[in-house]
């Protein structure tokens, strides 16, 4: 599937969001993490089925410009609520893997009246000093895929490692991996409590929390802890590791999609 591409302008031309949609139904936001190269995994083509899709591409990435205008996590969220609100949607589900679950879930936590549902898979944002969170944007290359994978040398994990052939594609895709890292780093680095916890029990929106059974970056404990913090949320684990949604799509969007009716 290819989604339409637009850019929405806020805050007078400072900040420029790139958004992918497609699909038909109602709203869903998808926000991405650190790995999610291009915006629109095969996941959302999934959910493209049943939902209308909305991927936003988060500022200093892809096309996405005025990074350096926000100040801190508040200062996403805001941005963020004033982006749908210039898409014309008021109470989208929302979704997110990592970092982008730990922006969607402060945008239900900051307004609760904001979202419909909400579909957090591994959501970073809490720490705990017994089991730090992976650091997955200093990792080494060589370390990165066996600490994201369940099966590091499995079909999906080959593919995601595999470079492109062309010199300026290469080169192009290793670009994009360093404003990612770089942009959402911004709001998490070097330790990503940013205060989420002190939030997360305004959350009202019924909230699923997906993690995989093997996840190495953001261990299932976590899961638990948000969980303990936002009343009713349920917990989903399936088979996967930190990048469940990429090692088992399917499975993550009729996961999602029972949980959002």
């Amino acid at each position: 599937m290819t989604p339409a591409q637009r850019t929405v302008e806020l805050r007078g031309g400072a900040l420029r969001i790139r958004v992918l949609t497609a699909g038909g139904g109602r709203p869903l936001v998808y926000f991405h993490s650190f790995h999610d190269r291009g915006g629109w995994p095969a996941l959302l083509d999934r959910l493209a089925e049943r939902y209308t899709v909305y991927a936003p591409l988060h500022p200093g990435v892809a096309g996405s410009e005025g990074v350096e205008t926000l100040d801190d996590v508040l200062d996403l969220t805001l941005a963020y609520d004033e982006l749908l609100t210039a898409l014309g949607l008021a109470q989208p589900h929302l979704c997110g893997h990592f970092f982008g679950g730990m922006v969607a879930a402060e945008l239900a936590a900051v307004l609760p009246g904001r979202v419909g549902r909400l579909a957090l898979i591994a959501p970073l944002g809490l720490w705990l000093d017994a089991v730090p969170t992976g650091d997955v944007i200093i990792l080494p290359r060589e370390e990165l895929r066996a600490a994201l994978w369940k099966d590091p040398e499995s079909e999906a994990a080959r593919r995601w490692a595999t470079l492109p052939e062309s010199e300026e594609e290469n080169v192009a895709a290793q670009i994009e991996s360093i404003q990612r890292l770089s942009a959402m780093a911004r709001f998490v680095w070097p330790i990503p409590d940013k205060g989420i916890k002190k939030r997360l029990h305004r959350i009202s929106a019924p909230t699923m929390l997906l993690w995989g059974d093997a996840d190495r970056v953001n261990p299932i404990v976590y899961g638990e802890e948000w969980q303990r913090r936002i009343k009713g949320a349920e917990v989903r684990l399936l088979d996967g590791g930190h990048m469940v949604l990429h090692e088992s799509p399917a499975a993550v969007a009729d996961t999602i999609a029972r949980f959002l009716g």
